[in-house]
């Protein structure tokens, strides 16, 4: 008998081509996704004279420097930013790519458009020029982000040298509480492992905390494994992603679906299969997270306290926890919900989805925005169903900016969506970094139903205290 292997043995073995004495393993990719920021690898394609080996298996969508107050010229940022975006359009249609055009209502984040397509399946291999390629592992894959050079490589050969990982296992445990989300869990999650947890390895989620979300809020958790350091971030298939992907316009269909489910139910991981690294949270004690710093790790239930750097005594993490307090202007002992914001920006990859707008709209429903609130959905699709639910008019009515086009706007910063110096903006994006919203922005990350919270009060709240609306 064959010894017992994880959902990532799985994938891995049966995409394994060759390896080589390195240590690489030479791996075919089933799905290859392109954005603007892919320009670099197509000019090293066709300066080699080649063409996309592969075009049917790669998807070019538009989104990271796409305007999200229009699509007209005037609408850009600057012309670099629109070139940058015809860039794409033109590479896509010279090798004949699977393109969603900008006036295409499918179109939005790439990360959004791939399982809402159906383009990503489970068992599959998927990369893409973007660290958050890994919210496609909710459906049980492994995606994964790589470089320009991999991205020429890829489109070229359809395949790509990878060292391989290790594996660790994520076990989120017990029921999580009223008003805890997909965002709170990974949250969670990051706190303790730190944005170093799972650094060299692949992470996948099980227990009871991951079976019981849905296929939107799996996307959010496998999303941020990158803040957590994880190479890549998994969870096994079952049947609410079998109901998900079945019908969907890229999916499988007739016997085809039938001899794919078939594959897809053997893709969990085996009872004894061992993992190199091993973590437990208990969802049971989570509540509603923010993060104070600016790095994910830098988190706190609402109702905590900003540390002391005084109070560290490693002269190298008190000098760390300095610069953070100094460049978020925060003061040591401030409780979180004291924190005024002066934006909240609703989107990104990692919540732009529908479920994410509904969540925002049940804090939004009769009352008004104190703060200058954004909204972006993540694709045009979700735009239409929002839309057709009433949901835009819940954020109008309230005072929100629902925009008109999808894409990655705010999260981070260069398409004309950006947050001021010095400004504090509770966001639902995936990044803290110092200047990801903008130069001197201070981006504090939080759940959808969070940021609303704080947009109707000005400053962070505990959302679970509101009074429901009806």
């Amino acid at each position: 008998m064959s010894a017992p292997q994880s959902l990532f043995e799985k994938i891995w073995k049966h995409h394994t081509i060759t390896n080589n004495e390195a240590g690489q393993t030479l791996l075919f990719i089933d799905r290859h996704y392109c954005h603007e920021l892919s320009f670099h690898a197509f000019n090293m394609l066709h300066g080699n004279d080649r063409r996309v080996r592969h075009p049917e298996r790669t998807y070019a969508i538009p989104d990271h420097y796409t305007p999200t107050t229009g699509l007209n010229n005037s609408d850009y940022a600057d012309e670099e930013t629109r070139s940058l975006v015809a860039n794409l359009l033109k590479n896509a249609k010279r090798n004949s790519l699977n393109l969603f055009e900008l006036k295409d209502q499918r179109r939005g984040i790439i990360h959004v458009v791939g399982p809402e397509q159906g383009i990503t399946q489970p068992g599959m291999i998927i990369v893409c020029g973007d660290s958050h390629t890994s919210t496609h592992g909710a459906l049980g894959a492994l995606a994964f982000g790589i470089g320009a050079s991999d991205v020429s490589h890829v489109l070229a050969t359809q395949s790509l040298w990878q060292p391989k990982p290790k594996s660790m296992r994520v076990t989120v445990t017990g029921k999580r509480p009223i008003g805890v989300t997909a965002k709170d869990i990974i949250l969670s999650i990051i706190r303790k492992i730190g944005a170093a947890g799972g650094s060299g390895h692949v992470i996948e989620y099980t227990g009871k905390g991951i079976e019981d979300l849905s296929i939107e809020e799996r996307l959010t958790v496998c999303n941020m494994s990158i803040e957590a350091g994880a190479r890549a971030g998994m969870i096994a298939p079952d049947t609410k992603t079998f109901k998900y992907l079945n019908g969907r316009p890229y999916a499988p269909k007739g016997s085809a679906w039938d001899k794919a489910e078939e594959l897809w139910r053997t893709l969990s991981s085996d009872r004894d299969a061992s993992f190199d690294k091993e973590a437990t949270v208990d969802a049971t004690q989570m509540e509603p997270m923010v993060t104070w710093g600016t790095s994910p790790e830098d988190v706190l239930p609402i109702g905590g306290i900003v540390p002391d750097p005084s109070l560290e005594t490693d002269t190298k993490k008190q000098a760390a926890l300095k610069r953070k307090m100094d460049y978020m202007g925060l003061i040591p002992g401030q409780v979180i919900s004291d924190i005024n914001v002066d934006r909240v920006f609703i989107g990104s990859c990692t919540n732009s989805r529908i479920e994410d707008l509904r969540e925002a709209a049940t804090v939004f429903n009769g009352r008004k925005t104190k703060i200058p609130t954004l909204i972006v959905p993540g694709s045009g699709l979700i735009k239409s169903q929002a839309e057709q639910e009433g949901l835009d008019k819940i954020f109008i009515d309230s005072g929100v900016d629902w925009r008109p086009e999808a894409g990655c706007s705010m999260c981070i910063g260069v398409n004309g969506d950006f947050i001021k110096n010095g400004e504090r903006c509770a966001s639902t994006s995936n990044r803290n970094f110092e200047g990801r919203q903008g130069r001197g922005a201070r981006t504090h990350l939080v759940s959808p139903a969070m940021a609303a919270a704080a947009a109707v009060n000005g400053h962070f709240t505990d959302v679970r205290k509101m009074e429901k609306k009806q």
